[in-house]
This record gives structure tokens, sequence and C-alpha cells, in this order.
């Protein structure tokens, strides 16, 4: 069983007019930082949103180990460079995290800079309570 969602099922515009205004940003999603869905941008399937989330909510938790353990402090932004694309994956509220898709030529800090916006916007006003064992 998974935990109340207290988020705004509104928070999927918002994700769209992040797209809308950043060119090189391709897909968005809010996700707990369990890897479930919270919000998803528009023309993302639930299935790829889905994906996203678990495949963001994974490398966040390895970064917030790899802080942990080597002193590194709280983790403000994760960056994963492919061949064909970025993703970005920063905290954005009590056990959520923003997850981003650019294209490989995005401007990196720009993107870093809007999703802190976003988060800055909205961050205090979405939160995922953690999952609870059922008996």
């Amino acid at each position: 069983m998974t935990g109340k969602v207290t988020a705004s099922g509104e928070l999927n515009w918002l994700l769209d007019d992040l797209i809308s205004r950043v060119g090189a940003v391709r897909q968005a999603v809010i996700l707990s930082t369990d890897g479930l869905v919270v919000g998803a941008s528009q023309g993302l399937s639930r299935e790829d949103a889905e994906h996203l989330s678990a495949v963001a909510a994974g490398f966040q938790s390895l970064a917030r180990g790899a802080g942990r353990h080597f002193a590194g402090g709280e983790v403000r932004q994760t960056i994963v460079e492919m061949e064909a694309a970025f993703l970005f994956v920063t905290a954005a509220g009590q056990g959520t995290c923003l997850a981003v898709l650019a294209a490989s030529d995005a401007d990196v800090g720009h993107i870093a800079y809007e999703m802190a916006m976003l988060v800055k916007r909205v961050g205090q006003h979405i939160s995922t309570n953690p999952r609870r064992n059922s008996p």
C-alpha cells in the first residue's frame, strides 16, 4: 500500500509549462522518493512516466548514499549524461523529486536553474508520505 500523495493534480501543467519554456527539456515527472509517479508532463505515457520515476528514484538514492558515506552532505542534484540525453533529478519537497530528461545539447546550467525555480514555487506544497507496511 502506498502512502497518501499530497500534491495537486495541477502539477502536470507546471511540468508542461517547463517543457514549453525550456526547449531542450523533453519530458518531466514529479515522483516520490520511492519511485511512484506524482505528476507527469503531457506526451509521456503512464508506462514511461513510471519507468522514468523508478530510474530517477534509484539514481537519487545512490547519490544520497554516496553523500552520506563520503561526507559529501545533502544531495542537491543528480545529473546523468548519456549519449543523446541528460537526466536531471532534484529534491522537490518532502519525500518528492523532480526529474527532467533533456536533449544532449541542452544548456545544463539553464535547466538546473529552471528546475530550482519550479521547486521553489511548488516544493513546499507537495509532499509524499512514506509507504507503510500493511499487516
